[in-house]
């Protein structure tokens, strides 16, 4: 059987005398959608930031496609990652915020061409190729000029996503896309999720769409105060919970 595209182990992370991950184990496979609920300030956000190198965590290992995301290890021991490394390491795992954090001078397409062109270095007609292609994919073909402004939450968190994958990112990290949008909104964002899933996407999502984790997920990890404490299939997680925590949790979001 082949590694885990993602690994996570035994990471902890503290903030302060806060501790916030407390020896988290969780791999992704290829092709798979891993899903991570739990109760705000549980610690899913924090997780998927370590995943991103964007926090720097304190134990353990995050290992994407083989390579240590947050260290390299030489001759001194265990060292944080240069910029210049961690840089490269994002681009691998694509990341879409809860806030939509486009450019508003920039145009959809060119929201999306920005990292294809810094960072991919790719010339101009090119990014902009690769950047039409994803913002039709996500059902936007015919708001390419638009600025954020002119457009929609929905479709501000579609340029997004679009500019993520457009990336060609090995895992696609998904930090609770909808919960800054209108309930009206919610299902145009996550129909492009569905999608993106049926194509083959490997994706570390968090979510309080307990329906869209079950229909999506191949796995569903319930994170409590900073540790997995059930962690299986749909069925057995969503279903059949096990644990006070997990069905006091599914009874407020469900």
């Amino acid at each position: 059987m082949s590694e885990p595209l993602v690994r996570i182990a035994a990471v902890g992370k503290s903030f302060g005398a806060t501790r916030v991950l407390d020896g988290v184990d969780l791999d992704v496979n290829r092709g798979e959608v891993v899903t991570i609920i739990g109760p705000s300030g549980s610690g899913k956000t924090t997780l998927l930031r370590c995943v991103n190198a964007l926090e720097t965590y304190d134990e353990g290992s995050v290992r994407v496609d083989g390579v240590e995301v947050g260290f390299r290890d030489g001759e001194a021991g265990r060292r944080p990652r240069r910029d210049r490394e961690l840089s490269r390491i994002r681009a691998a795992t694509g990341m879409v915020f809860q806030l939509f954090y486009l450019f508003p001078h920039l145009t959809a397409v060119e929201n999306v061409m920005l990292g294809l062109r810094k960072v991919r270095r790719l010339g101009k007609a090119e990014a902009r190729e690769r950047a039409l292609h994803w913002l039709d994919r996500v059902g936007l073909a015919s708001r390419v000029d638009a600025l954020p402004s002119q457009l929609s939450g929905g479709q501000q968190q579609r340029v997004g996503i679009a500019r993520a994958v457009a990336m060609d990112p090995k895992v696609l990290l998904l930090d609770e896309i909808t919960s800054a949008l209108d309930p009206e909104l919610v299902g145009e964002v996550l129909a492009v999720v569905r999608r993106l899933a049926d194509d083959g996407m490997t994706m570390l999502v968090v979510t309080h769409e307990m329906g869209f984790a079950r229909e999506v997920s191949d796995q569903v990890a319930f994170i409590d105060n900073g540790r997995i404490v059930q962690h299986g299939d749909p069925e057995s997680v969503l279903r059949n919970p096990s644990g006070d925590r997990l069905r006091a949790f599914l009874s407020r979001v469900s």
